[in-house]
């Protein structure tokens, strides 16, 4: 039995990995009527203080009363976290067992966990002066830095908060002192772009996207999840305006999530041409100033528009009234460590919760939305063509099979390229694979550059002379010699883009060419330019990995080019098929978006793969429905759920130790339902110097998998074995690797 305190006590939720909330005694002189849970407490933990969240007070607790500490201060005169937000954040605490101290930070701007203000604050910008204006940045060929900060200041004439220029504070003062650039102080709520004066016309809808906003906004008021299904290029982005256009006659607030910042420059530059108003952006990739200014517009309703990547989910919003989740199918919308939410998921829940709308876009929608609606759970609208008369691309398969390859390009498909070329067409090839090669071989007693971290390959960059493992980031400078034999024959095997790049230079040296990969998008700034550079550019050749492949309007694109496709087709994940045909069309979907018609070429060593030839011959509508049919018999997701136990440690026991364990304990649980596969070691089983092994867990009842997961995870955080691995559980995991 609890132990019962007359005095009332403060529940807090501290940042801590322990799956439970911490009961302290007010601070000294507070009024406890006037609390109120989402306010953050500053309290004593161990041997330092910590930033909690208060989750409520109560007069009861499970530790006596001389044995409880006393809170430090409260903040906050009032929540930081709205009702909603702190609803949704207590529900995937428990659904994604995740502790809820570490999911409450999660759902707070960096800057609030380390105790700064949540309001509006005064912030230092820079703008262009009256001569800064007539200053034309060419001039500055020497200065390439000050130049490129004139662009971008030129681009931004209401001025840029000082994090978002991408310009050492040297840079800045030098302009400054000749005049050109000011800085200047603006509030934290005033909008961080330029808003237009005037919205651009919307454009002219054909059948199908008038009927899918009709019957979108034909639905009853209240909560409706929609999934907006449209072939690329089918102009699902227009239906999404049209939407926000009559949420924004109300008064109310749109939010969009996209899942990579790659998307964003291009959604948020259509978003402003169109709507005169304030919009707000969340993503990775801005100072945590501006992510905190960011998230005060959305909180105060300055910005009716918020768009961001993930964990904008957790945005508060001072009159929602629409979530937009774009890319719905993409993996990147869940978190793959520490509190491993599905922001999709997500989106769907607080949509509920405000009994508000939510429209999920995709032209491959995931398997779990395409089942949800065959069940009646979601209204499904269909694209089936693009806009303004442009045709789906043709596909060809070529099978490279004993065919002489140059640089993992094939001669048809370089004859190809030249075809398009000279008919004034852009070329875009994609590689899932960055740097020169995947591989160093030693040629006189094959042995192989391997990370000495993790049961995997270094991959040679060239640009900078060192072997780079992309599991864990551990370099070192390529050998010169074998370290096996001392041999000199030390080759690349394989092609990443750095190698593709090259060979394209010696094949297309006329050519101008842009490469989009992490390597050449890491300085700030560089992936808009890129992308910018793409979209005016007429004969070019266009290469990169999944940042250049997906949700990018290039209208000049007439040819496509997966260089492989195979790395789907065999896996040990249930879903890497799903995620390979999802690629495909996505990438597809570059080709022929204007006038001119477009084609797609797929190499692959394994042409007659039944679930590729169905993807190319009828398209992944047919291409999803055998796959769910596919699921469905082997009992699979979506048709049953499963969540994965994951341990590591330094040693390659203790994991399978602990999991065992763990399954023991499931065994004597009397919970029945749920099915157990392991444990076994992870696919690659030692990452970044730990060894890694999982147990798979799998119900045809979810509230069987959920009952289970509670009573588990705290037996096991009690264990003296859970003190010497790294363990964690991931419901719905995107991947079984």
């Amino acid at each position: 039995m609890p132990a019962v305190v007359s005095e009332t006590l403060l529940r807090i939720a501290v940042p801590t990995p322990l799956h439970r909330s911490f009961d302290y005694l007010p601070p000294r002189g507070t009024d406890c009527s006037r609390l109120q849970p989402g306010q953050r407490v500053r309290v004593p933990f161990g041997r330092r203080t910590a930033i909690g969240l208060l989750l409520g007070v109560t007069g009861e607790s499970g530790v006596a009363r001389d044995k409880l500490k006393r809170a430090i201060a409260v903040i906050d005169s009032h929540p930081v976290i709205e009702t909603d937000v702190m609803a949704m954040v207590q529900w995937a605490s428990a659904y994604y067992h995740c502790p809820i101290g570490e999911a409450m930070a999660a759902a707070l701007p960096v800057l609030l966990r380390r105790g700064e203000s949540p309001n509006a604050a005064d912030i230092t910008a820079w703008r262009l002066t009256a001569a800064g204006r007539g200053v034309d940045p060419a001039s500055l060929a020497r200065a390439k830095r000050q130049a490129a900060t004139m662009i971008q200041l030129q681009r931004h004439p209401a001025g840029l908060a000082r994090e978002a220029i991408d310009a050492p504070a040297s840079v800045l003062h030098a302009l400054a002192d000749k005049g050109w650039i000011e800085s200047f102080s603006r509030n934290a709520e005033d909008p961080a772009g330029p808003v237009a004066t005037e919205g651009e016309a919307p454009h002219t809808l054909n059948p199908a996207q008038q009927q899918a906003i009709e019957a979108m906004q034909a639905s009853p008021g209240g909560f409706q999840p929609w999934l907006l299904e449209g072939v690329t290029g089918s102009g699902k982005t227009e239906v999404y305006l049209r939407l926000i256009e009559t949420v924004l006659a109300r008064q109310q607030q749109v939010l969009v999530l996209v899942p990579e910042i790659g998307l964003t420059p291009q959604l948020v530059a259509r978003f402003r041409r169109r709507f005169p108003v304030p919009l707000a952006l969340l993503h990775s990739g801005l100072g945590e100033r501006e992510r905190l200014a960011a998230w005060q517009q959305a909180r105060s309703g300055a910005a009716p528009v918020v768009i961001g990547t993930r964990s904008a989910i957790f945005t508060p919003l001072a009159r929602p009234g629409l979530l937009v989740v774009d890319e719905e199918h993409d993996a990147s919308l869940k978190q793959q460590d520490g509190f491993r939410y599905s922001a999709r998921d997500l989106a769907i829940w607080r949509a509920r919760h405000l009994d508000i709308p939510v429209v999920l876009g995709s032209a491959t929608p995931s398997l779990e939305s395409l089942y949800n609606v065959a069940h009646g759970r979601y209204r499904h609208c269909t694209l089936p063509e693009r806009t303004g008369g442009a045709r789906l691309p043709a596909f060809k398969v070529l099978d490279i099979r004993n065919q002489p390859l140059e640089q993992g390009l094939s001669y048809p498909l370089l004859d190809a390229i030249r075809r398009h070329l000279d008919a004034n067409g852009q070329v875009l090839l994609f590689l899932n694979r960055r740097g020169f090669a995947p591989t160093l071989m030693c040629y006189d007693c094959d042995w192989v550059a391997e990370c000495r971290r993790c049961d995997a390959r270094m991959t040679w960059h060239r640009a900078d002379g060192h072997l780079h493992c992309h599991h864990c980031g551990s370099q070192r400078p390529v050998d010169s010699t074998c370290p096996q034999c001392g041999g000199q024959e030390l080759h690349p095997v394989g092609q990443g883009t750095e190698r593709v790049e090259q060979a394209l230079a010696e094949r297309f040296a006329d050519i101008e060419r842009i490469r989009i990969d992490r390597d050449t998008t890491r300085r700030k700034g560089e992936l808009d330019a890129l992308l910018g550079r793409a979209r005016n550019g007429g004969r070019q050749l266009l290469l990169g990995t999944q940042m250049l492949a997906k949700g990018h309007h290039f209208p000049n694109v007439t040819l496509v080019a997966i260089l492989d496709a195979d790395h789907g087709l065999f896996s040990t994940d249930f879903r890497a098929s799903e995620r390979m045909a999802q690629l495909i069309v996505q990438v597809a979907g570059r080709a022929g978006r204007h006038e001119r018609p477009g084609e797609v070429i797929i190499q692959t060593a394994h042409p007659d793969h039944p679930l590729l030839q169905l993807l190319i011959t009828r398209g992944y509508p047919a291409f999803a429905e055998a796959a769910l049919a596919e699921r469905q018999a082997a009992g699979l997701p979506p048709s049953t759920r499963i969540a994965l136990l994951r341990a590591e440690a330094v040693d390659a026991q203790r994991p399978i130790d602990f999991l065992e364990d763990a399954r023991q304990r499931i065994s004597d649980s009397g919970i029945s339902g749920v099915e157990t596969w392991g444990p076994v070691p992870a696919t690659m089983e030692r990452r970044a110097g730990r060894y890694r092994a999982q147990l798979l867990l799998q119900a045809e009842q979810h509230g069987r998998l959920q009952q289970l997961l509670g009573q588990l995870v705290r037996e096991l955080e009690g264990l003296k074995a859970a003190r010497r691995v790294r363990w964690s559980v991931d419901v719905d995991p995107a991947d079984t690797y």
